[in-house]
């Protein structure tokens, strides 16, 4: 892998640094947005019965809040049971528009990583014909020089590609996994507002 690395020359240095952050975004992304940690089944049912039994008490709304960020949504409406159905639902989705924009987080980061890193691939490249002109402009033509401009050109630009094919393939598939987290937690506050409204049994 050294070796690989002294072939391509130093521009594949950086490349290597957004290589590490792409996949530690990717891992991150990963653990983060998984269905059961941020929609968990089953968590409206459960407050509808809490709240049919208890009431929407401070330790019962905070407990939920805590629960998950579908929770977090779900007890800023439960927070304002008593209120009119518009502040009840003006207050839901003010605390979505907060959870969407944390379950977004790093997105932009990694979308940028697959945007730049076919730019910076072809930047080795450049430096790599550079070298090899250099090389064949001298008075006596340099091989190796030669051989180390090629090298540079093609593993700049590989690298490139490899990391931008699946840093693009994970954000578009982080993005829309965001997007139905959101419109799923939606449909759920929008069922507790109604059943707590009476327009909706369960």
């Amino acid at each position: 892998m050294f070796a690989l690395i002294q072939s391509a020359g130093w521009p594949v240095w950086p490349l290597l640094l957004v290589s590490i952050v792409a996949v530690a975004l990717i891992i991150e992304r990963g653990v983060t947005l998984r269905r059961s940690r941020i929609v968990p089944d089953g968590l409206l049912d459960k407050v509808l019965a809490d709240l049919r039994q208890k009431g929407a008490s401070n330790e019962m709304v905070n407990h939920v809040a805590a629960h998950s960020p579908l929770g977090r949504v779900l007890a800023a409406g439960l927070r304002n049971v008593g209120s009119t159905r518009e502040v009840m639902k003006e207050s839901i989705e003010e605390t979505g528009r907060a959870v969407a924009h944390e379950l977004e987080r790093f997105l932009n980061t990694l979308g940028t990583i697959a945007s730049i890193a076919p730019l910076m691939g072809l930047f080795g490249t450049i430096v790599g014909m550079i070298e090899i002109f250099a090389a064949q402009g001298a008075a006596t033509t340099n091989p190796q020089q030669l051989a180390q401009g090629i090298s540079t050109a093609l593993y700049a630009t590989g690298m490139g590609l490899i990391i931008a094919i699946p840093s693009i393939i994970f954000w578009r598939h982080y993005r829309a996994a965001v997007d139905g987290f959101v419109v799923d937690m939606e449909q759920q506050a929008i069922k507790l507002v109604e059943v707590v409204h009476g327009e909706r049994r369960h």
